[in-house]
């Protein structure tokens, strides 16, 4: 079973059961122990059950755990949940969200706010989803905007985002993966305009809010929310705010001290603050250098102190009070953590069964007769591999190099064509994955039913990503971006009006 399709088999069960079921615990670990019995079965010595616990725990779940990256990211996890304690316990966030109210007064307006925070907030995908949703809750809550939409929105430009941003985490992870002896952020660069999937994926999401259209389960859950408004957030904010003297700004000065810190903690890992001339790097370098998982637990840590000496120099919360807030926030976050956990020990799994093996040949094999439609290829095999172990990065680390392989002169345009699709692949299988970090984030982030909001995107994503692929193939032929991206505008214009228009004559 190693490097072959049941290499897969774990992580589609796990995402079928997840789908069906509704219950994402469950069915991780269903395809957990899945996996283990495969990895298990092909040991040399045969199936043993000491084998198999082995894989699900030491290997496993433990493995995971302990690993200093995803380590980090649970940390930065934990500091944020804080945070947004302190937030709603100081009425920050109803002070917000009543100054919102008096200049946000449209659902639409809602939403496109939400929409231009994300884009703003490009560094990190993990940072995204957990600031624009702590920020924007409230708000969207009083526009009677579902959990489920807010989730979209959040994830729809948090790695879209991202894998556009030359300065983020992900240009960096990129980067990494090209070969030496090209400069992998100028590769990254001029991938940018050939990344369907990311630019249409934006088009959508303002065309969707400025058209007010919505589809498939998501307009159930939007027609839900309009008769039945979020009572329980709304108590909560105006009982905050009322025991609080809290002002628009002690949100905001907080959350702009999170986003300055996350970003000094990013580039000081990545060396910029290093001594000595061979060691020093520029901003932009140390940014391709940089550890998301070290930067965003020195900056978020660094925010958490802060906001206690802030909050009790302004009297809004006393130290008691503060100190409280530390188990409250760590509460809060417990089923991302855990969601996040089971994720990566699958990931593990699928990685140990050989996963990247079976990928790499199937696309090797394939290559050499299909080079004009090369990347409208890799884009379904990254769409399915990131779909199938929930990392996009994963899928980079696989793909890139073939792609390099296949086309290996730098001036050829089909090289930048393929890598984009790669990577547009890779979000896209990401974005629709039910165990994607990001997705597990953007719901952690809007408080949302888990597989509620996978279930709502899916349509969402795939539209795009057919019409993505479709450009690729246009790609391919024409190898420059300007007439690919043309149709791919009007293809999804066209496509959500004849969604209305279908939806109005219902």
């Amino acid at each position: 079973m190693i490097g072959t399709f049941w290499a897969l088999v774990p992580a589609i069960v796990a995402i079928v059961l997840a789908l069906i079921t509704k219950e994402v615990y469950s069915s991780l670990f269903t395809g957990i122990l899945i996996g283990a019995a495969f990895f298990a079965g092909s040991a040399a010595g045969g199936f043993t059950i000491g084998t198999f616990i082995e894989q699900v725990l030491n290997k496993g779940l433990i493995a995971q755990l302990a690993d200093p990256y995803n380590a980090g990211i649970l940390v930065f996890l934990v500091m944020l949940g804080i945070i947004v304690v302190l937030l709603n316990k100081t009425g920050g966030s109803a002070a917000f969200g009543q100054w919102a109210k008096t200049h946000i007064k449209t659902k639409c307006g809602a939403q496109l706010a939400t929409i231009f925070l994300g884009i703003l907030i490009f560094i990190d995908d993990y940072f995204n989803c957990l600031t624009v949703g702590s920020v924007m809750k409230p708000i969207t809550d009083k526009h009677k905007i579902s959990r489920e939409k807010l989730a979209y929105l959040i994830d729809s430009t948090a790695a879209p985002i991202c894998i556009i941003a030359p300065i983020s985490s992900w240009a960096a992870a990129v980067s990494g993966f090209v070969k030496e002896g090209e400069n992998g952020l100028a590769l990254f660069v001029n991938a940018i305009p050939y990344n369907f999937y990311a630019l249409l994926t934006i088009v959508m999401l303002f065309a969707l809010v400025i058209f007010k259209i919505d589809f498939g389960s998501m307009n159930k859950f939007e027609l839900a929310a309009e008769t039945l408004s979020n009572k329980k957030s709304q108590e909560e904010d105006s009982s905050d705010g009322a025991q609080k003297n809290a002002l628009v700004r002690d949100l905001i000065i907080p959350i702009a001290v999170l986003i300055i810190l996350c970003v000094l903690g990013m580039i000081y890992s990545g060396g910029f603050f290093a001594s000595g001339e061979s060691t020093y790097l520029n901003f932009i370098d140390s940014f391709a250098a940089s550890d998301a998982s070290v930067g965003l637990v020195i900056g978020s840590t660094a925010t958490l102190i802060f906001c206690v000496i802030y909050f009790m120099a302004r009297r809004l919360l006393s130290f008691t009070e503060c100190m409280q807030s530390i188990p409250e926030g760590f509460k809060a976050m417990v089923p991302a953590i855990l969601i996040l956990a089971l994720a990566w020990t699958l990931k593990g799994m699928t990685e140990s069964l050989g996963a990247k093996q079976f990928v790499a040949g199937v696309v090797e094999q394939g290559a050499s007769g299909f080079k004009l439609f090369l990347p409208a290829i890799v884009f379904l095999i990254a769409c399915g591999l990131a779909f199938a172990t929930g990392t996009s990065w994963g899928t980079f680390g696989i793909l890139i190099p073939i792609c390099i392989a296949v086309f290996p002169e730098a001036g050829d345009p089909l090289h930048i064509i393929s890598i984009s699709a790669c990577m547009a692949g890779a979000v896209c299988g990401d974005h629709c994955s039910p165990i994607s970090d990001t997705t597990i984030m953007a719901s952690a982030g809007a408080q949302c039913n888990h597989v509620n909001h996978v279930s709502t995107q899916l349509p969402y994503a795939l539209t795009v990503a057919a019409i993505s692929f479709v450009c690729y193939i246009i790609a391919g032929v024409v190898q420059n971006a300007v007439v690919p991206l043309l149709f791919g505008l009007a293809a999804v214009i066209a496509t959500l009006i004849i969604i209305k228009a279908l939806r109005e004559k219902n």
